[in-house]
């Protein structure tokens, strides 16, 4: 992916190095102990949940005292002559998603508001509460920022197969895709509707939710690809391998060797990859409808 030389956004607030808190170590979540690929279900689930990443561990320690995080290792790249290359890189991905976003809103005749993008390690205060590395990336509508520990690349590389700057770019797109729907209303309507829902119900609604900016995202990559033609060869396909083990079912059968599709609240490794690449085939907001599509 071609992405050095491209405007960078002013939109990111650096807090790595603050001295935020943080976890307790690596051993568990209130009074559950998770491996390795528990902690990765709950690092990529509170990633993808779109709206209080607290509610995950919340769920998992039955609504207890406040959780132990693990914490995640960090990504300590070398030095390059331009300074810190990853800031760089995401500062840039956000600058693209203001753009195409911008021109998508001026279409309608509304106008965009960005977020900020936030940079934290080990914990920071957010809007939501608490935030943590374990959380992965996450956005949260009451302050309207995404949170990212960067350390999440190595994670996104190494335990779940997902490598290239492309994969990387996916995360802040999806992200920015949830703040596309707090800003169209659609955050509110769903809260409205999870307030009236049981469990399952509200699985089955954030599944539309997490498919819905994943297409976002794919809308994303079409337009930035028309602007800039910064990706390459097989760089969509690395888009598309993230999303592929980032599903609800191969989550699951990493975790516990067996699937619950009762439980699912992000969408399978299909619907994940067919979202993305429906988004990515048009570029139309239109086409990411996932409340009222038939099937997913």
């Amino acid at each position: 992916m071609r992405w050095e030389g491209n405007r960078e956004s002013d939109n990111v607030e650096d807090r790595r190095g603050e001295n935020a808190g943080g976890g307790a170590g690596f051993g568990g979540f209130g009074g559950i102990h998770l491996g390795i690929g528990g902690t990765v279900l709950v690092l990529v689930g509170a990633w993808l949940f779109g709206y209080n990443p607290l509610t995950i561990l919340s769920l998992l320690t039955g609504g207890g005292s406040s959780p132990q995080v693990a914490e995640v290792p960090q990504d300590n790249p070398p030095a390059a002559p331009g300074g810190d290359p990853l800031r760089h890189f995401v500062a840039t991905i956000l600058a693209s998603t203001e753009d195409v976003w911008s021109a998508i809103f001026a279409q309608s005749g509304r106008t965009y508001q960005p977020p900020h993008l936030v940079l934290f390690t080990n914990a920071t205060e957010t809007g939501c509460g608490g935030g943590e590395s374990a959380m992965g990336p996450f956005y949260c509508p009451q302050d309207q920022r995404v949170y990212i520990d960067l350390g999440f690349y190595q994670t996104l590389r190494t335990q779940l197969g997902s490598p290239g700057d492309s994969a990387q770019a996916y995360v802040i797109a999806h992200e920015v895709g949830h703040h596309v729907q707090y800003l169209t209303g659609i955050t509110h309507k769903v809260d409205l509707l999870r307030a009236r829902e049981n469990r399952v119900q509200g699985n089955a609604t954030s599944v539309r939710v997490e498919l819905q900016a994943d297409c976002y995202a794919g809308v994303w990559a079409f337009h930035s690809q028309d602007q800039k033609h910064w990706f390459q060869d097989n760089d969509i396909s690395l888009v598309l391998n993230a999303a592929s083990h980032i599903g609800d079912d191969a989550l699951q059968k990493m975790e516990q060797g067996r699937v619950m599709p009762e439980s699912f609240t992000h969408g399978t490794s299909q619907q994940r990859v067919s979202w993305f690449k429906r988004g990515y085939a048009s570029g139309s907001v239109e086409d990411c409808d996932t409340f009222n599509a038939a099937t997913l």
